[in-house]
């Protein structure tokens, strides 16, 4: 079973794949310590990530551990159409269409859900919502699953909180090997990527706002440092203002930050960042972007509603004069801008965030009567075996405690 664009992009996908099997050491070590075994054997995953290279990886590792994929994206502007046919020539059920309308995302999602699977990998809830709201009859036979985003986890949280959620979730992303340096590192790289590719401005120089300071926004303000940027950070937690403040950021709200900005991107998981009080304020010229989940950060419609003027300023960047006569830019139609105007994040990092969702998929499939609550952490020993599996890979050794240094830390 497949919805996609068209089988006969799949040698294009397989090349992406294949270059990026080359730096997933991580899950090229997992696929070799279960091909033979098949822990997952029986077992119908249904996967919902951004559609592209890497996640491409994992469902081929998860498929050489037995399970059967059932695969979509989670945003319609992430998912790359070659990819997508290289799973499906590999014999995967894929669902999923680049630039595919709200309809069909929502096709796709359920087609991934009708399937009836064990287990579940979410980016972002939309899966988990899904079999909550349409398919309650097949909660039963779903093991639990896991969710890969600060946003996923938020919708689970409010669903445990609610007594709505009925099965176990692992949070995939509060691992540390996945916050730590997907989240942080991933993030910070890949927006600069999408970013840089898209408009083929420089950076430094110019001042450039990040809305939220969690470690997403912690990578992004760090390498548009790195690039030459004056950085400006937006909070609502003092706390985390405070860490801006001594990493060497200035920080004020987001209208005062609208008159200085050249470059804003929206990293908070929340929704209504930047609205028309702040467009109205902007300088002309001014680039607007989100590195947040959803689409809802930057306020586009109402852009959309208070200009004069909308066109197409460069491929993938929408230009909106406003009635001032200034025109503001948004890339990717505020989605995701590292997946909607790049590749995503890089090979390797993604490489440990998906160790953590294979392994934690395998604790789900044989652990299943151990676990307790709703929303679960991942077990610490996972976290541990993916970051010593990345230290040997990496060459680096670590010291051992002796005997007489255990007790003294345990007096």
């Amino acid at each position: 079973m497949t919805d996609i664009r068209d089988i006969n992009l799949w040698e294009s996908g397989k090349l992406k794949i294949d270059w990026v099997t080359k730096f997933t050491s991580l899950l090229n070590s997992i696929e070799e310590d279960y091909k033979e075994s098949k822990p997952l054997k029986g077992k119908r995953v249904a996967l919902s990530i951004h559609l592209e290279a890497k996640t491409a990886r994992l469902c081929q590792v998860l498929k050489a551990m037995g399970a059967e994929m059932y695969v979509t994206g989670c945003n319609p502007l992430s998912t790359q159409d070659d990819v997508a046919a290289a799973l499906a020539h590999e014999g995967m059920n894929v669902f999923g269409k680049h630039g595919a309308t709200a309809e069909e995302y929502e096709n796709h999602i359920s087609a991934v859900i009708a399937a009836e699977p064990d287990i579940i990998i979410d980016d972002g809830g939309d899966l988990i919502n899904c079999i909550h709201s349409k398919y309650p009859h097949l909660i039963s036979k779903v093991l639990g699953g896991c969710e890969e985003t600060t946003t996923g986890i938020h919708r689970l949280e409010n669903m445990d909180r609610d007594g709505k959620l009925m099965f176990p979730m692992i949070t995939v992303n509060n691992a540390k090997c996945k916050y730590l340096f997907d989240n942080r590192y991933g993030t910070g790289q890949s927006v600069w990527n999408g970013i840089n590719r898209t408009t083929n401005l420089i950076v430094a120089g110019k001042n450039v706002v990040v809305a939220g300071y969690g470690w997403c926004g912690k990578g992004v303000a760090m390498r548009a440092k790195g690039l030459g940027a004056s950085v400006i950070v937006t909070e609502i937690d003092p706390i985390k203002a405070i860490e801006a403040v001594m990493d060497g950021f200035k920080v004020m709200p987001m209208e005062k930050a609208a008159e200085i900005g050249d470059v804003f991107v929206t990293v908070t998981g929340c929704r209504d960042i930047i609205t028309e009080k702040s467009f109205l304020k902007m300088k002309d010229g001014a680039i607007l972007c989100n590195a947040g989940h959803f689409d809802v950060e930057v306020d586009v419609k109402g852009l959309k509603e208070i200009s004069v003027k909308s066109f197409e300023a460069r491929q993938n960047i929408m230009g909106y004069t406003l009635s001032n006569g200034n025109t503001l830019y948004v890339i990717a139609e505020g989605r995701l801008v590292n997946l909607a105007s790049g590749d995503g994040h890089p090979a390797e990092i993604m490489d440990m965030s998906f160790a953590i969702q294979a392994l934690s998929v395998l604790y789900l499939a044989t652990n299943r009567d151990k676990i307790k609550g709703k929303v679960v952490p991942v077990p610490e020993e996972i976290d541990n075996d993916v970051a010593m599996r990345k230290l040997k890979f990496l060459g680096v050794e670590l010291d051992v405690l002796t005997d007489e240094q255990k007790k003294y830390l345990n007096m």
